[in-house]
């Protein structure tokens, strides 16, 4: 497929899950891509595996926190590639906790990454694409803005993420840039091992768990994820915007 042919793709949070298979997808639709994250052979990994199918990357390492960094990364991508038509916003981190034993930093931690991140990674993306009258932006939200048990920062940030997408709709729909959100349920990624451990169960329990909760019948992969996130950054979805898609399996309908 080669929906995205010419086009420079910037995937923040690519070293691994769900970033890296969104580099995948977009490389192999096409795309020149971007692998942005603050581990550095990370990167490096998921720039190999691009190459090694045929696709172009480069990585980029970068704290989204941090505007400087972000400012000089976006910098480096345009000057690489000489355009930056698409931006995921997928860096995420998770701190969970029951309410009465979540402390400061865990509160502060998710929202500076979730949501400072991706206001400072739209700033400083969209003046290119506002110049170009051509974006698209794909955030990543979750099911979690639902809420979810001992998850009230991520899910607290993950509702933010869909007030933001369809806010930067409104602003960047007169310039030609779409802005969409993605809210994966449960994927098989670091992130659910690490909530398995956090419950004492393996991995594949709970995976199996919530299979079985699922209509259909199956968790998700990152490759499901970052289907939607390509054909959202592609002209396949031009006349959608400000919107968020659950990706659960019907899970939470």
């Amino acid at each position: 497929m080669t929906w995205l042919n010419g086009l420079t793709a910037l995937v923040t949070g690519a070293a691994r899950g769900i970033g890296a298979a969104a580099a995948l997808r977009l490389a192999a639709d096409g795309a020149s891509v971007a692998v942005l994250d603050l581990d550095e052979g990370g990167c490096a990994a998921t720039v190999a595996l691009v190459e090694s199918r045929g696709g172009r990357a480069v990585p980029v390492t970068a704290d989204v926190t941090d505007a400087g960094q972000v400012g000089k990364a976006v910098a480096a991508v345009v000057d690489e590639f000489g355009t930056l038509e698409i931006l995921v916003n997928n860096a995420g981190v998770t701190r969970d906790n029951l309410l009465q034993k979540m402390t400061e930093s865990d509160w502060e931690d998710v929202m500076a990454v979730h949501l400072r991140g991706m206001f400072l990674t739209v700033r400083a993306v969209q003046r290119q694409m506002t110049e170009q009258r051509y974006g698209k932006i794909v955030n990543l939200s979750a099911v979690t803005a639902l809420g979810n048990r001992g998850q009230a920062n991520y899910a607290a940030a993950s509702a933010g993420v869909q007030g933001l997408t369809r806010s930067l709709a409104i602003e960047l729909g007169p310039f030609g840039i779409n802005v969409n959100a993605v809210a994966p349920g449960f994927i098989a990624t670091e992130l659910t091992a690490r909530s398995a451990r956090r419950l004492g169960v393996p991995h594949e329990h709970l995976q199996e768990r919530v299979a079985e909760e699922t209509p259909l019948q199956r968790v998700g992969r990152p490759e499901d994820v970052a289907a939607a996130i390509a054909f959202l950054a592609s002209d396949q979805a031009s006349f959608i915007t400000g919107q968020t898609i659950y990706l659960d399996g019907g899970l939470r309908l």
